[in-house]
């Protein structure tokens, strides 16, 4: 039975509501402009978070159950990946930094010239071969425990180039930095011209991350929201201007196709397999603490109403 009542979401830890409205307003406009552009997926991306269960207890509400899309740019399933990346990589660094306690974190952005129309996709994939072509190089191997990689893109829409660039969190041996294996800028530029096959000095960027900050707030919960966050902004394929939209949205489908945001190698791909995470990578509704669920006192339920675009409450 339908109640009026509107659904508020509040995070028990921020304070902050929830952004469902928000994000299911965005995922019907994006289900309309897959629709345009003659993509299969439409209707399923239509019906994605259509109707929210929630399990109450003393301390609030959590998702419970819903169906999700999964359509990597769908706006409901991407805010709920960045959620869950954040909180499973904040858990693998936490794993990494008690066995390895003296080690060293970088922060690596590697960039290249912006993509044309028609050629994201080939180009994302070979960077991603050229960034394990670098994690192999001896300088790199030698004094590299383990590390994380994302992808980002970024759209210019004056001329419809896509600039694609990965970040990196490296963790390093302690000695890293007392060694002769010492990596400059200069070396890290050169030895990403040569891994990706490059005929110009790229811009990169690398830096030393704290584990504690001058607030006591570890540096590498930051470092982990930049490299766990999304994908693609969603204001880079749903504004105001739809030709333009749907001009940069097919060739993001296109381009994201068979590519993984995230992937690990070294000591930080093992923490993740040995922390079971890998085998739940579709939950989008289990986004964090698996303790919230303790103390069920009810359960509520909320659909999207279209006639007053939000979630209201059904008994």
């Amino acid at each position: 039975m339908y109640t009026g009542k509107v659904l508020k979401d509040t995070s028990k830890y921020s304070g902050r509501v929830r952004p469902w409205r928000e994000k299911k307003l965005d995922n019907l406009t994006y289900a309309q402009y897959l629709e345009v552009l003659q993509f299969k997926k439409a209707n399923r991306v239509r019906d994605c978070g259509d109707v929210l269960q929630f399990s109450v207890n003393e301390d609030g509400m959590k998702l419970y159950q819903t169906w999700f899309c999964h359509s990597r740019l769908c706006p409901l399933c991407s805010w709920r990946r960045s959620l869950k990346n954040s909180y499973e990589l904040q858990q693998i660094l936490d794993v990494a930094h008690s066995k390895y306690p003296n080690a060293i974190y970088l922060f690596l952005t590697l960039t290249e010239e912006n993509s044309e129309l028609g050629e994201l996709k080939l180009n994302l994939k070979n960077m991603n071969s050229s960034v394990r072509r670098l994690m192999q190089y001896k300088k790199v191997a030698k004094n590299m425990i383990g590390y994380v990689r994302s992808s980002e893109i970024t759209v210019n829409r004056k001329n419809y180039t896509f600039h694609q660039h990965m970040h990196l969190l490296l963790l390093m041996k302690t000695s890293y930095f007392n060694s002769s294996d010492y990596l400059t800028k200069n070396d890290w530029v050169k030895m990403w011209r040569r891994a990706r096959k490059l005929d110009y000095d790229p811009v990169v960027d690398i830096r030393k991350i704290r584990t504690k900050s001058k607030h006591g707030q570890s540096a590498l919960v930051d470092s982990a929201k930049e490299v766990a966050k999304y994908q693609v902004k969603n204001s880079d394929y749903i504004t105001t201007d739809e030709k333009s939209d749907l001009i940069v949205l097919n060739e993001l489908e296109k381009g994201l196709q068979g590519s993984r945001q995230l992937s690990f190698g070294g000591v930080l791909k093992d923490i993740r397999h040995n922390l079971l995470l890998d085998k739940n990578e579709d939950d989008l509704i289990n986004v964090g603490s698996s303790d919230d669920s303790a103390g069920i006192v009810k359960k509520v339920m909320y659909k999207w109403n279209s006639s007053v675009s939000d979630y209201v409450s059904w008994e």
